[in-house]
């Protein structure tokens, strides 16, 4: 039974990879069209299919870092999916007034630019057991400059949806009730964006150690 999953992997996780390269590819190109002919007031709308689809297919990386699919780390995929997931679905989604921010598209530019690079770098290496040097430099160069406008854009997104989330009180729920459980959706967008200052420092760091192994590693062979 191992041996029969051991030789799917490699075919799984092709697939798995350059499908999200495509999905996100196509929220670039949706963006920059976007953009173009119509401007970012309209790109919710236009870029909302592919975005969800590919930021949601994402969750699937933490099921591969529990059954060792992958080398990554649990606790480092998951802290970043999660907060993904949390703008998309949680902000997003559910508060329209957060769309025609321009921050959105600071978002959607350093997620699917550093997304389209990540999944094609690793489809490559499970389908050829390599990828060229200059895919490699990028995979591990360009978060230095997207992973600060993607949090920061995260950040300023959960931070416009403060108000719109106390106003609603959308997910809110208020005792009395037959589970003797209340639950503020406010307070919890300002936990989670309490977290993001020590969180994206340490994952920074984790990405800094990582490129520098990485790049060691490939000037030795």
């Amino acid at each position: 039974m191992a041996g029969f999953f051991s030789l799917l992997r490699c075919p799984y996780l092709t697939a798995y990879n350059l499908t999200l390269f495509v999905g996100w590819f196509q929220v670039l190109f949706t963006v920059l069209k976007t953009l173009k002919d119509s401007g970012h007031e309209n790109l919710y709308h236009a870029a909302e299919k592919p975005l969800f689809f590919s930021q949601t297919a994402a969750v699937l990386e933490i099921l591969h870092g529990l059954v060792g699919l992958v080398r990554s780390p649990v606790t480092a995929t998951l802290p970043q999916i999660g907060s993904r997931l949390f703008v998309a679905w949680g902000i997003l989604w559910s508060f329209p007034e957060t769309r025609t921010h321009v921050l959105f598209t600071s978002l959607l530019i350093s997620w699917s630019v550093t997304e389209i690079i990540r999944y094609f770098f690793f489809g490559l290496k499970e389908a050829f057991g390599s990828a060229p040097s200059w895919l490699l430099w990028l995979r591990y160069s360009t978060f230095l400059v997207l992973y600060p406008t993607g949090i920061s854009s995260e950040v300023g997104l959960i931070y416009i949806a403060l108000p719109f989330i106390k106003a609603s009180e959308k997910y809110c729920i208020r005792m009395p009730n037959k589970w003797n459980f209340s639950f503020d959706y406010f307070c919890a967008a300002i936990v989670v964006l309490g977290i993001y200052v020590p969180g994206s420092i340490h994952m920074y760091s984790y990405m800094l150690a990582q490129r520098k192994k990485a790049l060691l590693k490939s000037k030795k062979e």
